[in-house]
């Protein structure tokens, strides 16, 4: 077996250095750089830096700012310094036992700087490190990534928030958003400000996805601002002073097939371990949320009684007690809502203001969090009356003010035992590995608009199909979804594809936006669907999908598969795709959740078994399904 793997690998590498060597001619021995450990990704100089190459197509052009980087990149080679394999165990996301390999290169950038790269199977990561710095900010950042006019990208414009749409486009020339924080756009007006992650087609079938990781103290995040094709890294405000050794974040780039892309945990493998002693405290699971229907309700211990009880017919583990807790009306307390939750056997999590990004006119508690002792009397207040978790909102952007306060929230709230979820704050980069406790983080124009603006409605399936692709890839995304009725604006989403969010939408705890009159309505097999659903999966596949027009997910938790579609389009689509590599087994029981076409009886739920598992399924416009596959 061993004799095989490696002339496979052989045969890969092969491949790869003969479509190389006639991309730069007959004649010419090609200047390799760096090879990844299965062979499919190179590194080869490239003009004014370097090029990465999948299987002999160029999948990403990474020029440098600086001259004298250049031409210390272009010289090279890299040196070989290492071959790397990451093996670790995730309490959350979308595989919780994760491995990958790398071959780790460096280039001596100057006698107290390098570029360390490392090339994995799936992707590359690169960053810059610096030692004997005196007294010294941050270094300036390098790093451009060239994307030429016709290149399909799914990118979106830049806001402190990330709560924007990825649509696609050829060209860098987009208006920008003009309700967006940050909006900056280029003398002739196009929107030139980009957050990640930035998903590429740079050929057919190949795709490239940009984004960072592995944010620590002493830096800040950073996003894409563009000058025609040219991409450059802008870190955001960082005022640190560094003494002796420093280094960025992992500038990162998954690079394959989609199903390579959606596959990937590039970005906790570059990030940190797990910083946490004890982890067994940690739970995810289904919450029930109280904001969505009512843009408000959390003042409201009558709602917040529904919403508990709901959690416990459902059979839901948590209930979130959002925004405006402090100011409960006829004489309640939020010690009320939470004795009332643990009475129902629901662990309640509640909702604090970050107080630094909106906060005049903004919903309370404020500025409970800001100083470190207020901070550790709130998270000991919380573990004392059997808080289980905190959402803190309302950051201001990816400067090295928020990324800092960020890590303390975590810390602190590890050591009273509180799980956190951001939100109106930056995408993930990683701290899901190294802080645990971290479950979900909004970073997403999710269901919640469906109370802001109209616009949400006739984008939401398009946009839905897209986000498995962009956001979701990088890591956990609370866009808290399955609504089968309206809030303030309606959806014209069906039944089965809001089912179907549940499951390709990675959130380690999954907030579900509908009513309790909605949700315990449904027949009983929903209902049952809800307390059985899995948050975090041994195992992610992509089946078949494209950016805003359809995909198929399948995860997997223990021995049971949940396989679920949904169609982007306005159109009747049938998807088709193959199960047998997952299903091998014929002794299976299939449970089908799909839509009927009757508005009045709108679901069709089916049993099956292994014979008669579909491998198409035609969706409605905006359609969807689930198969709950069990052994």
């Amino acid at each position: 077996m061993r004799l095989r793997a490696w002339l496979v690998s052989m045969m890969i590498v092969s491949e790869c250095f003969l479509a190389v060597c006639a991309a730069w001619g007959a004649t010419t021995v090609p200047p390799v750089n760096g090879m990844s450990p299965n062979g499919r990704l190179l590194v080869v100089p490239y003009e004014d830096g370097f090029q990465v190459l999948y299987k002999g197509i160029s999948a990403l052009r990474i020029p440098m700012m600086k001259a004298e980087a250049a031409t210390k990149i272009k010289n090279g080679p890299l040196q070989f310094v290492d071959h790397l394999t990451v093996d670790y165990q995730m309490l959350s996301g979308k595989r919780l036992h994760a491995t990958n390999e790398a071959n780790v290169y460096r280039v001596a950038m100057g006698p107290q700087a390098s570029l360390v790269f490392r090339l994995y199977n799936d992707g590359i990561a690169f960053r810059y490190e610096y030692t004997g710095l005196s007294a010294s900010r941050c270094p300036e950042e390098q790093t451009v990534y060239r994307i030429p006019e016709g290149t399909r990208r799914w990118m979106q414009q830049w806001t402190d928030s990330y709560e924007g749409f990825f649509p696609l486009s050829t060209t860098y020339q987009v208006k920008p958003v003009p309700s967006f924080s940050g909006v900056s756009k280029s003398e002739d007006g196009w929107n030139n400000r980009w957050g990640y992650p930035a998903l590429l087609e740079p050929a057919d079938g190949v795709f490239t996805l940009i984004t960072e990781a592995n944010i620590e103290r002493n830096q800040s995040a950073s996003c894409l601002f563009n000058k025609g094709e040219d991409y450059a890294v802008v870190p955001a405000e960082n005022e640190a002073v560094i003494r002796g050794e420093w280094h960025t974040p992992w500038r990162v780039a998954m690079i394959g097939s989609l199903s390579d892309i959606v596959a990937s945990t590039l970005v906790t493998d570059v990030s940190e371990p797990c910083k946490l002693r004890d982890v067994n405290w940690i739970h995810p699971g289904v919450v029930s949320w109280i904001y969505w229907a009512y843009n408000h309700g959390s003042n409201d211990y009558g709602i917040i009684k529904k919403y508990v009880e709901m959690a416990a017919a459902l059979k839901l583990p948590y209930v979130l007690i959002d925004a405006e807790w402090d100011t409960m009306k006829d004489g309640y307390t939020i010690e009320d809502a939470v004795s009332y939750a643990k009475s129902q056997g629901i662990k309640p999590l509640i909702w604090y203001n970050s107080s630094i990004g909106w906060v005049d006119g903004a919903p309370t508690p404020k500025y409970r969090l800001n100083r470190p002792e207020d901070r550790e009397k709130e998270f000991a207040w919380c573990e004392r009356i059997g808080v289980a978790g905190v959402k803190i909102d309302f950051f201001s952007g990816d400067n090295l003010k928020n990324m800092d306060y960020c890590i303390e929230l975590l810390e602190c709230a590890a050591k009273h035992h509180l799980l956190v979820n951001f939100h109106g704050a930056t995408i993930p980069r990683g701290w899901q590995r190294t802080y645990p406790n971290l479950l979900s983080t909004e970073g997403v124009y999710g269901a919640e608009w469906y109370n802001n603006v109209g616009t949400f409605t006739n984008k939401a399936a398009a946009h839905n199909a897209t986000l498995p692709f962009t956001r979701n890839v990088i890591g956990p995304m609370d866009y808290t979804p399955c609504a089968f009725s309206d809030s303030q604006h309606p959806h014209i989403t069906t039944h089965a594809h809001e089912l179907a969010l549940t499951v390709i939408f990675e959130s380690a705890l999954q907030h579900l936006a509908d009513r309790p009159e909605s949700l315990l309505a449904q027949p009983g097999e929903v209902r049952s669907f809800f307390g059985q659903l899995p948050t975090v999966w041994d195992d992610t596949r992509l089946l078949t999908g494209y950016p805003a027009d359809h995909v198929v997910m399948a995860r997997r938790s223990g021995q049971t598969w949940y396989v679920a579609g949904i169609n982007g389009t306005d159109e009747q689509k049938t998807i088709t795709f193959n199960l047998r590599e997952i299903f091998p087994s014929r002794h299976v029981q299939v449970t089908v959740f799909a839509d009927s076409g009757n508005k009045n009886e709108p679901w069709s739920i089916t049993t099956m078994t292994a014979e008669q598992m579909p491998t198409s399924m035609t969706c409605l416009p905006r359609g969807g399904f689930v198969l709950v596959v069990k052994e």
